[in-house]
């Protein structure tokens, strides 16, 4: 092989893992940090942050190549999907399965230096992460799904620096499927005439007209999850200051969302992003101010 023929190669497979698109990324670390900074009381320590950071690239990059394994029938009638390596034949069944193999064995590895519960969990994680896609066949509501996938770091991440899984982390999960099902709903409302027509169920569907006052809820939910978190962990004026501003954000994702233009949101959806990194600003300047006064 050439190296430009490596070179092309290796394009693709950054587009299976969807690399060149790194929302997928940021709203899956989120959580994992959120995890990180209140289970350690703002002291994580760099190994962990590394840990846990790449560790969410490498499962994020797996869970897309399998998404796309599971939807590549589904994909070349999707606008938006039509183009992808999968869908378009420009990469194989079999370079796709050994690429998210790779990547799994790879993210496990990452976590050989952390405790046997870590480890453990791991495992559902994986499995969470590897059906996702096929749910979309059968339930309802696949957005809850992903939203356990996507804030299983959560409890891997109280594991790692605690040695065990306390309630605040399992609250701080619930928080984050309800996030999840707000802005993947979002998502899923730009490709709802396809889904439609392909019989994929998403939530978008499965609201119907109640869509939009379903996707609000489901903030409202997360928002009061996290500042119930908040109060259990005495977090004060900077974590909830950062919450104050999420809503801010949420109400002008309202005006993004509410004539259901695809377009509007998808860039209500992208900014979620925002939602999760204000709210982790708060919680690390709230547990930084509370450390330097102690020191």
């Amino acid at each position: 092989m050439t190296f430009d023929a490596l070179k092309l190669r290796l394009n693709e497979y950054e587009k299976l893992m969807r690399l060149d698109k790194p929302i997928g990324i940021l709203l899956l670390l989120w959580p994992t940090l959120w995890g990180l900074w209140m289970a350690s009381a703002g002291t994580p320590g760099g190994e962990l942050v590394w840990i846990f950071t790449l560790g969410t690239v490498l499962m994020r990059s797996a869970g897309c190549v399998i998404n796309d394994y599971a939807d590549r029938d589904f994909d070349p009638h999707v606008a938006r999907t039509k183009d992808r390596p999968l869908a378009a034949r420009r990469v194989t069944t079999k370079e796709a399965l050994l690429l998210a193999g790779g990547l799994s064995v790879a993210s496990f590895l990452l976590i050989l230096p952390l405790n046997a519960l870590t480890k453990w969990i791991s495992v559902p994680a994986l499995l969470l992460a590897a059906s996702y896609p096929f749910t979309k066949r059968f339930f309802a509501i696949p957005q809850a799904y992903l939203g356990i996938a996507f804030g299983f770091g959560i409890p891997m991440a109280y594991a790692a620096v605690l040695g065990n899984v306390p309630l605040i982390a399992w609250l701080l999960l619930a928080a984050n499927v309800v996030w999840t099902i707000a802005y993947d709903t979002e998502y899923a409302l730009v490709d709802r005439e396809y889904d439609l027509k392909i019989g994929i169920k998403t939530s978008a569907i499965t609201f119907g007209r109640f869509d939009i006052a379903a996707i609000l809820l489901c903030y409202v939910l997360f928002l009061a999850g996290m500042a119930g978190a908040g109060y259990l962990l005495h977090l004060g004026v900077w974590y909830y200051a950062g919450l104050v501003a999420a809503i801010g954000m949420v109400g002008y994702q309202y005006s993004l969302i509410r004539e259901r233009v695809p377009e509007k949101c998808f860039r209500a959806f992208l900014d979620n992003n925002w939602i999760g990194g204000t709210i982790f600003l708060g919680t690390v300047a709230d547990y930084f101010a509370v450390n330097h006064v102690l020191i």
